[in-house]
């Protein structure tokens, strides 16, 4: 069975979380939910295609507050920061932010997270799906630092597209479209408590709406949708096609703990031989020292257009087993079948060509550079 000819009801009830936003969501059409980080996030409010267009000629609002956010403050917030992450975040200042990899004794990756700084002592940690504040609280628990861990009254809201700085500005004034890359402000919208930060999954201009008080999601959301009326928003979801243009990943899908950051190109985030300790330190030193055994790439498939795929496809070199899809969509903008693999290194360069036994049959695959579409991280000026 296939998620071309399967689609199951999702069962609303007390025992996983509704967002903030739940309401204004379900008003503004969300046909589909999934649960990510035990809440209900919308997946669908039209089509794939139609919201990835949305997306990517417009501006969209999502309700991400299944992006749970881990707090963590105190006066040795810094140093456990530092421990959690192979990256060195010594520089990174107040009111910015940092993508990192958070790993574990043996260099797997527990998460990826944008890190928000708010204070010298107070951090935000916002991960993929996962219990990452359990894996921290633990940690915290044995690392003799005086922190505190938990889960704060933060629920997120992404504004994602070409038009998104015309809607921020509108609702923040001037701050919105001076704000450099992977910087952040706190400040009110109308007595709302919010962090606003350019930062975002779509590879289009965005920001994140960090929501500090719960009661009042329906009243952001609607000044959100109002704000944006003119440049014609439309509610959406996370974009996988989008995503796999911009080759942005995906935790439980792209990066799993079997993977370690050489595995999914993302070295750049281990600061290796940093002087402050981390967990995986000994282990991502004589990883770095070695080849990988596996590396994540991208795929060009063969064949009618794809919807997608609901398990990992075996990937094929000569009938030999070389590896796994982890996701795939057909891009309108490119007119193909996109994807991407982890595969052994064997079979990881030039244009190779391999097998993907999707779930209509056997397909034929080519590897290609990514990403196929360059993210968009500069406000044009007017």
């Amino acid at each position: 069975m296939t998620m071309n000819n399967f689609s199951p009801a999702l069962s609303i009830g007390p025992r996983v979380r509704k967002s903030p936003f739940f309401d204004a969501t379900v008003r503004a059409g969300a046909k589909a939910f999934t649960v990510y980080n035990h809440m209900y996030m919308p997946t669908s409010y039209t089509d794939p295609v139609t919201e990835y267009w949305s997306i990517v000629d417009g501006v969209t609002l999502w309700d991400v507050s299944s992006e749970r956010q881990v707090e963590i403050n105190g006066p040795d917030a810094l140093a456990f920061i530092q421990l959690l992450t192979p990256r060195d975040l010594s520089t990174c200042l107040v009111d910015r932010c940092r993508y990192v990899l958070l790993t574990d004794k043996d260099g797997g990756i527990i998460n990826d997270a944008v890190l928000l700084r708010l204070a010298e002592d107070r951090f935000w940690l916002s991960p993929g799906d996962g219990d990452v504040v359990l894996w921290a609280q633990g940690v915290a628990a044995n690392s003799g630092l005086d922190v505190n861990v938990f889960e704060p009254d933060v629920s997120p809201l992404q504004l994602q597209g070409p038009m998104a700085p015309q809607v921020a500005r509108k609702l923040f004034g001037d701050v919105a479209v001076e704000m450099g890359y992977f910087h952040m402000r706190q400040l009110e919208l109308d007595g709302i408590p919010l962090v606003l930060s350019r930062t975002g999954w779509s590879g289009e201009l965005g920001y994140e709406l960090f929501l500090q008080d719960g009661s009042r999601g329906t009243e952001l959301w609607d000044k959100c949708m109002s704000a944006g009326a003119e440049y014609g928003i439309k509610p959406a979801a996370p974009s996988t096609i989008r995503s796999l243009e911009g080759a942005i990943l995906s935790y439980c899908s792209d990066i799993t703990q079997n993977d370690n950051p050489w595995t999914i190109g993302l070295s750049r985030l281990v600061d290796v031989d940093k002087p402050q300790d981390y967990i995986g330190k000994a282990a991502l030193q004589a990883l770095a020292r070695q080849e990988p055994a596996r590396r994540l790439v991208g795929v060009e498939i063969t064949g009618a257009p794809l919807a997608g795929n609901d398990a990992f496809w075996d990937v094929l070199y000569e009938d030999k087993l070389a590896g796994h899809l982890t996701r795939c969509a057909y891009s309108p903008r490119l007119e193909k079948n996109i994807g991407l693999v982890n595969v052994s290194m064997d079979y990881a360069s030039g244009d190779t060509r391999l097998t993907i036994m999707a779930s209509d049959g056997p397909r034929t695959a080519y590897i290609v550079p990514i990403p196929w579409v360059q993210s968009q991280t500069q406000i044009p000026k007017e």
